[in-house]
């Protein structure tokens, strides 16, 4: 008797199973969750502290309202006067002479403390006795409340102030000027003020791009006998173009905004005709002389400008920064 073994049957394949699936969706869904269980309490701020405020004053600024304002005040049609504000301001001589103020500090921030941060960064980069004392001192007034500094030099600019008495004391008792109530310098003055509270981060700022530039490149350039000059112009400042951009960035939107230095330091007679930045008479405007719906425009209009000079500013200046810190493809 001849046993015969049977035939094989069609081969199997064991698939992958939906298990895997399932897991690996899970695993989604939980990274889904848990980044939005992080990033919503700052998106919820964000909403309401920046975009909130932002779209209030858009359309308060298409009304008319009164000191007291009332949320029944916005369904009157009677006190919605369009884009009425906006005009009104864009021609307000003393608003064009806010603007231009404002603009003034912007380009005599970038002019001014620009070169003065960089020579002094680059002096403290070198090894010297008492650096670290230097760089201490230089950050100070940065830290400092900007009250408690404009307070601080209202007292010492004041007619019997610290800085007249020095003058007098020496013999330049003739310089001696009433600093901030003067019209044809209390803008000076205040931007000498500004310099002085500001100029401490642009310094630092830069120091921390020097660490970044390796001392080989110096030292190669130095064998090649190029001076201290060529050096820094062909190699320190070239490596220093993305900190000195985004240094740049910052002092524009921080003169943009503009308002505690110029609102504690001067008086309201004198600011009003010398030293109005946008900032300071949108305070003014909206909080102190009553109108909410025209100190709305004001602040929509410093928005608008202040962003306009951002993307322009992102677009064509820090283009090639944000292209190199950004990664495509990586999953």
């Amino acid at each position: 008797m001849t046993l015969t073994a049977p035939s094989p049957g069609p081969a199997v394949t064991a698939g992958p199973g939906p298990a895997p699936a399932r897991r690996a969706k899970g695993r989604r869904t939980r990274m889904r969750l848990e980044i939005a269980l992080f990033v919503s309490p700052a998106l919820l701020l964000f909403l309401g502290f920046v975009i909130l405020p932002v779209v209030l004053a858009a359309v308060y600024s298409l009304y008319n309202l009164p000191p007291a304002f009332q949320w029944s005040h916005l369904a009157d049609p009677e006190r919605f006067i369009g884009i009425d504000n906006y005009t009104r301001a864009l021609s307000n001589p003393e608003f064009q002479t806010a603007i231009r103020n404002t603009f003034v500090i912007l380009i005599a921030s970038l002019v001014v403390q620009g070169p003065i941060a960089i020579a002094v960064a680059l002096m403290l980069n070198r090894r010297m006795r008492g650096r670290s004392v230097f760089r201490l001192l230089i950050f100070v007034p940065y830290v400092l409340a900007e009250v408690i500094a404009g307070l601080s030099w209202k007292l010492i600019l004041s007619p019997t102030g610290a800085a007249n008495s020095s003058l007098e004391a020496v013999g330049l008792g003739d310089l001696a000027k009433n600093w901030l109530a003067d019209p044809e310098i209390a803008l000076f003055t205040i931007f000498l003020i500004l310099t002085w509270k500001y100029i401490g981060f642009a310094i630092l700022l830069f120091l921390a791009g020097l660490q970044g530039i390796p001392d080989e490149l110096a030292e190669a350039a130095q064998i090649d006998g190029a001076s201290w000059w060529q050096i820094q112009r062909n190699i320190t400042l070239p490596l220093l173009g993305p900190t000195l951009r985004i240094w740049a960035f910052l002092s524009i939107i921080g003169s943009l905004q503009v308002f505690d230095m110029v609102w504690v330091t001067v008086a309201p007679a004198v600011r009003r005709i010398s030293t109005e930045t946008m900032a300071t008479y949108m305070v003014q405007q909206g909080q102190f002389a009553g109108q909410p719906g025209y100190g709305s425009a004001i602040a929509v209009i410093l928005f608008v400008i202040s962003l306009v000079i951002a993307l322009v500013y992102q677009r064509f200046a820090l283009r090639r920064d944000l292209a190199g810190a950004v990664t495509r493809g990586v999953r």
